[in-house]
């Protein structure tokens, strides 16, 4: 397939459903060889049917990116099939609640091991790669990584500041070496990251949040990774915030 990307290679991960899969879509149509990561897959399989179906490339590769040996064999076995790595999108992430005197702090820790920890697993396997002939690193965090919002979400604010911070050490560290390292944080998008929260009353909350009226589709956030990353090598878009048009008090 033909574009503004062909010739390069992609992996993304949390590629199962929302941000993650249409990001893997939309590199895959700007031309892209993309990698899809996630532990669902089957679903993983349907998204790679679709890419193909459409002209374009795509492996699928099931691993659990909480796991720093999964994630590092998932960037390594994408390098190895494309030859090569160009762009790495780090879009696994969820939400759950709880506040730091009771909370359960099993879910804290879940929370920081898919939003924060397995983006540097993978970050640190893709930089040798990314090395060779530069590329990009995006990093999908969220308006909650910029301020938290009430006494429940601790864990997924604390999650996204942590990534914020990683990302611009990391951007510190490796640009030199002709790599480029973006954070989008985008405010509410129609994704399913309501649907892991144990809490009836916070889960229908949140999912009434992202699936409002004017709400963003997860092909809004797609369209600024693709953007990000067919920037002339001379351009890094460090942070993108991307909010509705509506009122980005409440959204």
């Amino acid at each position: 397939m033909d574009g503004i990307l062909s010739g390069k290679s992609a992996l993304v991960t949390g590629a199962s459903s929302g941000i993650g899969r249409a990001a893997a879509v939309a590199l895959a149509e700007a031309g892209a060889r993309v990698a899809v990561v996630a532990r669902r897959a089957d679903r993983l399989a349907d998204l790679a049917a679709q890419i193909e179906a459409g002209g374009g490339k795509a492996l699928v590769r099931a691993a659990d990116v909480t796991s720093e040996a999964d994630a590092t064999g998932a960037v390594e076995d994408a390098a190895g099939h494309f030859g090569g790595l160009d762009i790495l999108v780090n879009a696994a992430g969820m939400t759950q609640v709880g506040k730091v005197e009771n909370g359960n702090l099993d879910d804290w820790r879940y929370v920081l091991e898919l939003n924060f920890w397995a983006s540097l697993y993978t970050s640190r396997a893709a930089i040798p790669l990314l090395r060779a002939g530069g590329g990009d690193i995006v990093n999908i965090s969220s308006t909650a990584g910029r301020r938290a919002v009430g006494a429940t979400f601790g864990p997924y604010a604390a999650s996204k500041f942590a990534l914020t911070a990683l990302n611009e050490s990391l951007r510190a560290e490796v640009t030199l070496a002709g790599i480029r390292v973006c954070i989008i944080e985008p405010g509410a998008t129609a994704t399913e990251i309501h649907e892991h929260i144990k809490d009836e009353k916070v889960r229908e909350f949140t999912r009434n949040h992202v699936e409002k009226d004017g709400a963003m589709q997860p092909e809004d956030v797609a369209a600024a990774i693709v953007f990000a990353v067919s920037l002339p090598p001379r351009v890094n878009i460090s942070q993108l915030v991307i909010r509705p048009s509506v009122d980005a008090r409440v959204l």
